[in-house]
This record gives C-alpha cells, sequence and structure tokens, in this order.
C-alpha cells in the first residue's frame, strides 16, 4: 500500500472539486455565508497593508480584499484553483502561487495580515499552520480565520477518519481553535458567528459565546498576533 500523502492527497481532491466550487463562491461571497467576512476583516486592517490569503481557493476572498484596497497574495495547495484564483482576478494587483499552506514561502514578518477562511481545517496539522501564521505575520498583525461550526454539513468529509480512514479533512471545534490560538501566542481581538437559516428567530445575541458558537455555521475569528 502507497504511504499517505497528506499534501498530494488534498491537492488531488481540490482539483477535482474546482469547478463544482468555482459554480457556488461567488454567490457565497457576495449574498451568502461569506458576505460579511472582508467588511469584517476591513474593520480591523488598514486598507493598504500586505495580506495572505491562505487556502485562497478560486480567489473571490481575494477580489473582495483587493477592491478594499488591501496588497493581496493568493496561496493554495491546489493548481486548478489557483489558475481560477488568477481569472477571477484578472485586472487588479493580487498575485497567487500554489503552496501548501503549513509551510509557508514567505520571509518572516512578510504580512500586516492574513485571511484563512475555512482552510486550516484541511491541514494534517493545524497548529503547524497557526505557527506558520505567526512567523509571517508583523508582531501586532491579524490573522481573520474562519472555522466552519456544528452545523456545518461539510463536517462529513472528516466522519471517515473514524473508520481508521486517511482523509485530508482535520475537523475541530470553533472554541478549539481559539483556545489553540490562544495558547501559542495570539489574543482575541472580535469574532463574527455565521448562522443557517432557521435561526433568524432566536435570540441569538443574547446567547453565551459557547452557545452561539455552537449554532454557528462557521466562526470567524479576528487575533492579533503577540509575538
Amino acid at each position: 500500500m502507497s504511504e499517505f500523502n497528506w499534501s498530494e492527497e488534498a491537492e488531488k481532491q481540490w482539483d477535482e472539486r474546482s469547478t463544482g466550487w468555482n459554480s457556488i463562491s461567488k454567490d457565497m461571497w457576495d449574498s451568502g455565508s461569506r458576505k460579511d467576512i472582508a467588511p469584517f476583516f476591513a474593520k480591523h486592517v488598514s486598507a493598504g497593508g500586505a495580506v495572505c490569503d491562505l487556502g485562497c481557493g478560486d480567489g473571490f476572498g481575494s477580489l473582495k480584499l483587493a477592491e478594499s484596497g488591501f496588497l493581496v497574495t493568493g496561496i493554495d495547495v491546489s493548481e486548478e484553483m489557483i489558475h481560477k484564483a488568477r481569472d477571477t482576478n484578472d485586472g487588479n494587483t493580487a498575485q497567487f502561487i500554489k503552496g501548501d499552506i503549513s509551510s509557508l514561502p514567505f520571509n518572516d514578518d512578510s504580512f500586516d495580515a492574513v485571511m484563512a477562511i475555512n482552510s486550516l481545517e484541511w491541514t494534517e496539522e493545524p497548529l503547524q499552520v497557526i505557527k506558520e501564521i505567526q512567523r509571517i505575520v508583523k508582531p501586532g498583525g491579524h490573522a481573520c480565520i474562519g472555522i466552519l461550526g456544528p452545523t456545518a454539513a461539510p463536517r462529513i468529509n472528516s466522519y471517515r477518519r473514524l473508520y481508521n480512514e486517511k482523509v485530508i479533512c482535520n475537523t475541530m471545534m470553533p472554541w478549539e481553535f481559539v483556545q489553540l490560538a490562544e495558547e501559542n501566542g495570539w489574543g482575541k481581538v472580535d469574532s463574527l458567528g455565521v448562522y443557517k437559516r432557521g435561526t433568524d428567530q432566536m435570540p441569538i445575541g443574547s446567547l453565551s459565546t459557547e452557545l452561539r458558537q455552537s449554532l454557528s455555521f462557521m466562526w470567524v475569528s479576528m487575533l492579533k498576533n503577540n509575538k
């Protein structure tokens, strides 16, 4: 049996998913589950700063940041996604490279901030990615990281690990990510909860953070680099 190579298998699977993902991602960033992320990011990071979009996919998140005045570099493990990201951002200054976000090809303190939306869970060692983010972000810089919440259907991608099968989705709960980040040099600044339809009649704002996270489709954390 051949040895399982996480990065190679991730590239293969995301190459295969790239067309289907590309058919829905624009709507997610324009009016769906990701529509509030770019404004949330811009609330905490000054325009004009250098930003790395980790796991940029087909580049619609990068496009939103570029349109908001940021200097964007996107990186993704999938060659097909990188091609689509370049097409999506044709006409602006965003740049894209293929690479594994667990081992970033950037010098220390290269960026004012990073954005990583639903990408940290798709790495073999999320803690290593957190450390790499801290390395490339300037002291006092920011990281905007979105983790799928308990109500997100894509968590089925990690289910087969319970049969001891190799999978490329290293799922975690939002509160686990926040604790992991705080224990490794990051401080909480703000958070954004994204919820499915059906929760709009619930008093979300009056609930504790733990309950709001438990109901979330995605939990987006803005963190400050305390190195």
